[in-house]
């Protein structure tokens, strides 16, 4: 069964830290990404992570907004998917999903949500000022 689960949501001050993670199951998983979402507006592209086929290269892909502040990894013997923010703003504060392709990823379609078919139920961040 497919299945994608966020956890590591919460809530900081302005510079804090955190770090989400994503527990995937179902299969083996090459292209992944995080998305977040705030009321009345579109779920927006952050972070992905993708490669071809296990024991390949695998790269990273950020939106311009968390670029040097939040990192996204994987840890391939448990099939998770983690994304360290650093440095959280009062606008990074959403809902945050996990979401996986069917297949892989490159370049600019790592952006684009159309392409994610598989979606975690979302996890709060709260940035403070």
């Amino acid at each position: 069964q497919v299945r994608l689960v966020e956890s590591g949501g919460g809530s900081v001050q302005t510079g804090g830290s955190l770090r989400l993670s994503c527990a995937a199951s179902g299969r083996t998983w090459y292209g992944m990404g995080w998305f977040r979402q705030t009321p009345g507006r579109e779920r927006e592209f952050v972070a992905a992570l993708s490669r071809r086929a296990v024991n390949t290269d695998t790269y990273q892909y950020y939106a311009d907004s968390v670029k040097g502040r939040f990192t996204i990894s994987r840890e391939n013997a448990k099939n998770t998917l983690y994304l360290q923010m650093n440095s959280l703003k009062p606008e990074d504060t959403a809902v945050y999903y996990c979401a996986a392709v069917d297949g892989y990823c490159s370049g600019p379609g790592c952006s684009d949500r159309r392409l994610y078919r598989h979606w975690g139920q979302g996890t709060q961040v709260t940035v403070s000022s």
